[in-house]
């Protein structure tokens, strides 16, 4: 496996296989959406359980996910910021999800997102991920109304 030197290099292919990512969950790929991982990824989803860990695991976590989502799939990042140094990097973004309901309506929140990758012989993949919402510590509940 040859490391890419170029930091502006990596950080575009790794901008683009966020979008990329971000294009399959749209149109619910479950394929793509997958080919984004690593087969060792180990992911803190906003949901369902603490972690998820390996390729299969996720996979199956995303296959109910977009079950969840009848209408069309709202997916979109925001304030990308990404680092490298050479064979790894880190990102973290904000990440718009949820769906459009059979009115047409959004039906969607901001959560926090964050990834490592690691540089492979099939290109930049994410190795880590963790999406989070914030929460007021009074109630204990999730604080899905944010707006970036």
């Amino acid at each position: 496996m040859s490391t890419t030197t170029d930091n502006t290099s990596a950080r575009e292919q790794i901008q683009a296989s966020l979008e990329r990512w971000s294009v399959a969950v749209r149109n619910k790929d479950l394929e793509a959406i997958t080919a984004y991982y690593h087969p060792d990824v180990i992911a803190f989803d906003a949901i369902i359980q603490l972690q998820f860990k390996g390729l299969e695991a996720y996979r199956k976590h995303w296959q109910y996910c977009l079950g969840l989502c009848e209408g069309g799939m709202l997916f979109e990042q925001r304030d990308l910021v990404i680092q490298v140094d050479g064979d790894v990097a880190f990102a973290h973004w904000l990440n718009h999800c949820g769906m459009v309901d059979e009115t047409g309506e959004s039906k969607g929140s901001w959560m926090r997102a964050s990834a490592g990758y690691r540089l492979t012989a099939e290109g930049w993949k994410a190795v880590h991920e963790h999406f989070s919402a914030p929460f007021d510590m009074g109630s204990g509940k999730a604080l899905f109304d944010l707006q970036p």
